[in-house]
This record gives structure tokens, C-alpha cells and sequence, in this order.
């Protein structure tokens, strides 16, 4: 696995409330478009995302009430389905506990979960909706 840390999303009670103190309150620039249940921040290099806490959890496959979830996800995109699968078999390898294998999610990608050793969730993502530029950063 690169050393890179590509997106951190942030599970929100309240989507639109989230994104008018980061978009508003903090002055950030967002590429969200109303409709689209996901705000990014383009972080020079790094991606904060804000997503709705249930369907995020829904979408790792745990409960989002606590138990196994945080209401936070760092994510590690890949450059095809063939780099997910290879990343989490590392992960494993290495003792990670994969909790949920990688599969063709609803949103167009493919992604699968594991959790280091302290239980934070990793999605390790092929989105063929977002490249990567020249220096190996997503164009969101």
C-alpha cells in the first residue's frame, strides 16, 4: 500500500448544516452540487468528504450507533479493482480484519473495509469517477 492518505470522511447528522459550516462558516471551496448526498473539500492533496453517518455506516456494514463505528472513515483510493483486492490481502496479511470485502458498491466503484488495530475503518476504493493527476493526487 502507498503512503498516501487520499480521503477522510466525516459521517454527519446533518448534511446541509455540515456543509454550511465548512462551505460558510470556515470559507472552504466544495465541489458539491445539491442532490448529490456527498460534499468534498479539495484539500491540496487530501480530501475531507462529509457524508450522511447512516448511509456511511450502512455502506461499511456496521452500526452507526457506536458500536465498531466512529462516525469517521480514512479512505485509500486505488487505480483499478485489481489494486483493491491487492491492498486488502496485504492488510490481512498483516493481520487487519478485513470487515467488509471488497465488492462492486452502489455508487458506481468497487471498495471493501478493514480496521487497524485500533478498529479504525480503512475503505480501500476503485472510483473510476474520479482520476488520478500527475503527481498521484485524486481530481475530484
Amino acid at each position: 500500500m502507498r503512503q498516501k492518505l487520499s480521503i477522510v470522511t466525516l459521517g454527519v447528522r446533518d448534511l446541509a448544516q455540515s456543509i454550511a459550516f465548512y462551505r460558510d462558516g470556515l470559507q472552504w471551496h466544495t465541489t458539491h452540487k445539491v442532490g448529490e448526498g456527498i460534499a468534498w473539500f479539495p484539500l491540496g492533496g487530501i480530501v475531507l468528504a462529509l457524508y450522511p453517518r447512516e448511509a456511511l455506516a450502512e455502506d461499511a456494514t456496521v452500526d452507526s450507533r457506536g458500536s465498531g463505528f466512529t462516525g469517521i472513515t480514512l479512505a485509500h483510493n486505488c487505480k483499478d479493482e485489481v489494486e483493491v483486492d491487492a491492498v486488502l490481502a496485504q492488510m490481512a496479511a498483516l493481520g487487519a480484519r478485513i470487515v467488509k470485502p471488497a465488492q462492486k458498491v452502489f455508487w458506481g466503484g468497487y471498495s471493501g473495509y478493514f480496521a487497524d488495530p485500533d478498529g479504525y475503518l480503512w475503505e480501500v476504493a476503485y472510483n473510476p469517477f474520479t482520476p488520478f493527476d500527475e503527481n498521484d493526487n485524486l481530481v475530484i
